[in-house]
């Protein structure tokens, strides 16, 4: 869409998602897909959204159909997790024209049959060892467009870039913790 996308957030906070300088919304959370949430985000955002649509609680025709109704809302690629079955990714390649993007946790993956039924990208989250892992991934398929899951300082990010990582997710603080800095932030200054 003539976007470059370095740095996703992610994210279903709809506060947060209005209130972001990140590139892209990683919205992903661990129930099963659910179009009200999805549809909010979409509305509330200026910024493109990837959509979670399952691979682990959910699959088959469900993940499917919320990859379709994730295309029809704008999503720019809907994300599936590291259980997701070939079957599933076959299903959701019938239905969508978007990027499938699959979350993985460790290099030890048949690709190859993974990139046959569909998928497009691949997301990193490996915790301390991300670095690593999109190294490996980065050796075997150099041309793969990879994602991967920044951590909680500015070292392991520039260490996912330096390994080979395309683009950068992060995690925001809760809207709970910005508001208690900003509340103490009052409490000083006694406003």
């Amino acid at each position: 869409m003539g976007r470059k996308v370095k740095s996703i957030i992610f994210t279903t906070d709809i506060a947060i998602v209005r209130n972001t300088n990140a590139d892209a919304i990683w919205a992903v959370y661990p129930f099963t897909p659910d179009p009200a949430i999805m549809q909010a985000i979409h509305v509330a955002s200026d910024k493109p959204v990837f959509s979670g649509v399952g691979g682990g609680l959910t699959s088959g025709k469900r993940s499917a159909d919320m990859s379709l109704f994730a295309e029809s809302w704008g999503s720019l690629g809907v994300i599936v997790n590291a259980p997701t079955s070939v079957d599933t990714i076959k299903l959701i390649n019938d239905v969508v024209d978007i990027p499938i993007i699959m979350t993985v946790i460790s290099a030890d993956i048949d690709f190859a049959e993974k990139f046959e039924a569909g998928i497009d990208v691949i997301n990193v989250s490996g915790g301390r060892n991300t670095a690593k892992i999109v190294k490996e991934i980065r050796m075997k398929y150099p041309e793969v467009p990879l994602i991967a899951t920044g951590g909680h300082s500015d070292e392991s990010i520039c260490s996912a870039i330096a390994a080979g990582a395309n683009a950068i997710i992060y995690t925001p603080p809760t809207t709970s913790s910005l508001f208690s800095r900003k509340m103490k932030e009052y409490r000083e200054f006694g406003f």
